[in-house]
């Protein structure tokens, strides 16, 4: 707030700052980022990262926590001339998880992780029929799913899949699920990263996918 009233008369949090605000992003120590109109005579100031706008904001603008501030949907456009690739998308899917209204322009691909998404490119890559991305199948969300064919896949990160809760409730959904006539496949880091061709294989022989 200190930074944006620093910065005169409609002045908003933006860009980085803004993704940190609304919990697109992870808070980052450095400057904070501002955004003003281009007209405006506002120097530079100490901690603040100063960017003037060329088009009003008017309509991309809104308050949270009494902070005035970007929209979801213009934080993210603003964070594509900025942030490396890496860093929109992942904002892009969280702003998808909280539900938040985006542009007809931001497109996501429904994943929740990096995890996911190389997951995705090995599918394309090898030919594989795209997914059903993160649904629901009963009580359980599934990670990817095949629907006709009746295959569900997991993708595991070690840090998130380890400890006796995260064992028995994977092993309850993988019962579950087979009880319910579906095919569970789950693929760690490591093999999606350094053993693509393995999964591939695996995927297609579940599949029933010529080799």
């Amino acid at each position: 707030m200190a930074a944006v009233l620093a910065c005169g008369d409609g002045a908003v949090l933006s860009h980085m700052s803004a993704a940190a605000l609304w919990g697109l992003l992870r808070p980052s120590d450095g400057l904070v980022d501002v955004s003003t109109l281009a007209r405006s005579g506002r120097a530079r100031r100490q901690g603040i990262r100063l960017h003037r706008c060329t088009t009003p904001t008017s309509g991309a603008v809104t308050e949270r926590l009494r902070i005035p501030v970007t929209t979801p949907a213009r934080t993210i456009e603003d964070l594509t001339d900025c942030a490396p690739p890496h860093l929109v998308r992942r904002a892009t899917r969280q702003a998808e998880m909280a539900k938040y209204r985006l542009g007809p322009g931001i497109k996501g691909d429904r994943t929740r992780s990096d995890l996911e998404r190389d997951f995705l490119r090995l599918c394309r890559r090898h030919v594989i029929p795209a997914p059903e991305v993160n649904v629901k199948l009963g009580r359980w969300t599934v990670d990817f799913l095949w629907r006709p064919q009746r295959v569900a896949v997991e993708t595991d990160f070690y840090d998130y899949h380890r400890g006796r809760v995260a064992f028995q409730d994977d092993h309850a959904r993988d019962l579950d699920l087979r009880r319910r006539g579906f095919a569970v496949h789950r693929f760690s880091e490591d093999q999606i990263n350094e053993r693509p061709a393995d999964v591939a294989a695996d995927l297609r022989d579940a599949l029933g996918l010529a080799s």
